[in-house]
């Protein structure tokens, strides 16, 4: 809560900041809920990139989620109805939480599931909107807002690692991290990072003992 409430209201501040309309913030944060990718949307606006060029471009930044969604589908086996929304409802941030917190053998799983990734989207949603309606009243210095997104990132890494007591994983994502910033073209940067680190995690499968 405390994560997204400030994140999403930055984000509704660096929305309104460019002049466009407040409704928008909610609007996105209903229908998109993808908070990397929200904020870039809005450079996408800026330039007045084409429909094509948002579709390849938003493909690239939230390919990553297919990965790690991947390991998600035994968790969600048995979700019935509520499914299609976990999967739409699928960020980093409940990413980080569903592999980090432990869950509750007392608690209906599916149902557990939901309202982790529902009360995110409504935290995202009512940070957004306040961010928005409060940026369109007052005027702020938006200045380094963008940074916010990769401070949370930072927060989530440092959770997996005390969860995990393993540094590979993490060794790993750095190495093709700073190999991909130097050898590959920023738009593909991304992807490329991503594969890297799992072509070696999948090489030090054995010594990671990574399968729960």
């Amino acid at each position: 809560m405390m994560g997204y409430l400030v994140l999403g209201f930055a984000f509704g501040l660096l929305l309104v900041s460019f002049n466009y309309d407040w409704y928008l913030a909610p609007l996105m944060s209903i229908f998109i809920y993808a908070g990397a990718l929200q904020f870039v949307a809005i450079n996408f606006f800026n330039v007045k990139a084409g429909f094509v060029d948002i579709a390849i471009a938003s493909l690239f930044v939230n390919l990553r989620q297919s990965f790690y969604g991947l390991s998600l589908l035994k968790r969600f086996r048995k979700t019935g109805k509520l499914k299609p929304y976990l999967i739409f409802g699928l960020t980093d941030e409940t990413y980080a939480l569903l592999t980090t917190i432990k869950d509750d053998e007392q608690l209906k799983k599916r149902w557990y599931y939901f309202f982790l990734t529902a009360l995110n989207q409504i935290y995202w949603f009512v940070g957004a909107t306040a961010g928005a309606i409060i940026g369109s009243n007052i005027e702020f210095n938006t200045a380094g807002l963008e940074f916010s997104l990769t401070a949370l990132f930072v927060v989530l890494c440092i959770e997996q690692y005390k969860n995990l007591k393993n540094s590979i994983p993490f060794l790993v994502g750095t190495v093709a991290s700073i190999f991909a910033l130097i050898f590959i073209p920023s738009d593909k940067m991304l992807i490329v990072a991503i594969f890297i680190s799992l072509l070696l995690l999948f090489f030090f499968r054995k010594r990671l003992d990574l399968n729960d």
